[in-house]
């Protein structure tokens, strides 16, 4: 989802405390510690890597959600699970797939525009849009029976 705000723009700071682990500061909305895990750092906070990872299920969750509530209706409690598949892209460790699973918190009954929503809430997602731009981004929704209404397969 977009910025709420006139300028597009945001702004995080990152500060060494030591080692690989940083201090991130969101300034409002608050702070949390990335670390690298051992043996380079101490696996004290969320490695980038899986800081992209949530950000990515996090954007999508939120458009999914958005595109439901445009027509009124209730999602439920979603959730997701990603996972981060790394390769060896010239020598160096790249994000090479994120695997997204959504899963909704009602059931599709309650939610009759569902199709709908289901075939324009990644077109939402700031965030997965500009990250397929060089990873494979792989979308998977589920109902709150666990059972596949829809998914993007990476390409």
């Amino acid at each position: 989802m977009a910025e709420q705000q006139d300028n597009p723009q945001f702004s995080v700071q990152l500060s060494l405390v030591e080692g690989y682990k940083f201090l991130v500061d969101f300034g409002d909305m608050g702070q949390l510690f990335s670390d690298e895990p051992a043996p380079l750092g101490l696996g004290e906070g969320p490695n980038p890597a899986r800081l992209l990872a949530a950000s990515v299920a996090n954007c999508l969750a939120a458009s999914l959600m958005f595109a439901i509530r445009k027509f009124k209706e209730d999602p439920g409690k979603v959730s997701a699970e990603v996972t981060g598949t790394l390769e060896r892209q010239q020598g160096r460790w790249r994000i090479a797939l994120i695997n997204v699973s959504l899963q909704l918190g009602n059931s599709v009954d309650a939610i009759p525009h569902l199709e709908r929503a289901l075939a324009q809430f990644e077109d939402f997602c700031v965030v997965t849009q500009s990250v397929r731009q060089g990873i494979k981004v792989q979308v998977e929704v589920l109902d709150n029976a666990g059972q596949s209404l829809s998914a993007t397969v990476a390409s």
